[in-house]
């Protein structure tokens, strides 16, 4: 059965009320009729947010240390990076080894099946939270002021670049000399009020900048986010999650170009091992008597980067490091009515009530 005959199957269901499910078997694609839903893997997603860092040289760049004593001004454009920030979760991807189907019948009162859009269970006769989906605000790149709207008419006729750089110069000490008059209060003509202060030195202050960009150059801000998802064995990973460039930025993990980010997963109750059925495995066993569901298990995450920790937890929580459990049928029948949620990064149950 395809993904979208399954979620087709999953929204009549969760639709129509006094729809009844019951049997609950193994899934294999292209078999069988009802809802099916899988159990996830516990996946670690490491979100990385780079800031790119574009500059470029402004018209008068060479003029820079002679008019303003500012050194260190090139004429070539350049692009870096750098790591503004990390932050790292656990999602849930569907395993393909939990795969189960119930069948629809009228001997039930499980009337409404929740999935996610990939097929994890969420819920049972209820709906589940919403999930608070970490929402990063990314600093986006600025459209510059452009100096040369700030040049006097003396300045634009000017003969030669580096004289238009030397009457630049003096207008923007002029600038900065009346900055100073009118926080003395030894301007001629003094504004009124506070509200006129800001605002006539708000717009000195954006003068001064346009045209000092004229010298040193723009320098432009735009934050990137990128996405690594480690899925770890049942008992331990370590991988390379990508890598950084500070030319090139965030690079895939296999590209040699960056510098690697190490993940370290390690299983705490390496005795407990996820539990994994094959198909003829599947075969061969009864059907489940009721709705399948994780215990995960403990886990520790490390995160290496550049030869020193940047992020460690040790209360992480895996369905590959648990096992699996039986949510007996007996819970949904006609005298009881079950309401069951579900965590989709670990399959584990969150919340469970009845009445």
């Amino acid at each position: 059965m395809s993904k979208k005959g399954i979620m087709a199957l999953a929204l009549a269901a969760a639709c129509t009320l006094g729809t009844k499910a019951q049997n609950i078997d193994y899934y294999t694609p292209g078999e069988g009729e009802g809802i099916a839903y899988f159990l996830p893997k516990t996946a670690v997603e490491i979100n990385v947010i780079a800031t790119r860092i574009k500059y470029t040289p402004g018209d008068f760049c060479q003029y820079a240390n002679r008019y303003l004593r500012v050194n260190d001004v090139t004429s070539e454009p350049s692009t870096s990076w750098e790591i503004k920030r990390i932050e790292v979760s656990t999602a849930g991807v569907p395993d393909s080894t939990k795969a189960y189907i119930i069948k629809l019948n009228d001997k039930s009162v499980m009337s409404d099946i929740e999935i996610t859009d990939n097929g994890i269970i969420k819920a049972i006769n209820t709906s589940a939270p919403k999930s608070a989906k970490q929402n990063y605000i990314l600093e986006k790149s600025q459209q510059p002021e452009d100096g040369r709207k700030y040049m006097t008419e003396e300045i634009l006729s000017a003969g030669s670049t580096a004289k238009m750089a030397e009457l630049t110069a003096k207008e923007i000490y002029n600038i900065r000399e009346s900055k100073n008059l009118i926080l003395r209060g030894q301007a001629d003509t003094m504004p009124k009020d506070g509200e006129s202060l800001k605002l006539i030195m708000d717009n000195l202050e954006k003068q001064e900048k346009a045209l000092t960009q004229m010298f040193t150059g723009i320098y432009s801000k735009e934050d990137k986010i990128f996405t690594a998802l480690i899925i770890p064995d049942s008992d331990v990973t370590e991988a390379t999650a990508l890598r950084f460039s500070k030319k090139l930025g965030i690079l895939p993990s296999d590209d040699l170009a960056g510098e690697p980010m190490y993940v370290k997963i390690d299983n705490s109750n390496p005795m407990q091992l996820y539990e994994t059925d094959s198909d003829d495995d599947k075969k061969k066993k009864k059907a489940p008597k009721g709705i399948i569901y994780n215990i995960p298990g403990k886990g520790s995450v490390t995160i290496t980067f550049g030869g020193k920790t940047i992020f460690e937890d040790s209360n992480m929580m895996f369905s590959q490091f648990g096992s699996t459990e039986l949510l007996v049928k007996d819970l949904f029948n006609k005298k009881v009515n079950t309401r069951v949620i579900f965590d989709t990064a670990t399959g584990g149950i969150q919340k469970i009530d009845k009445d």
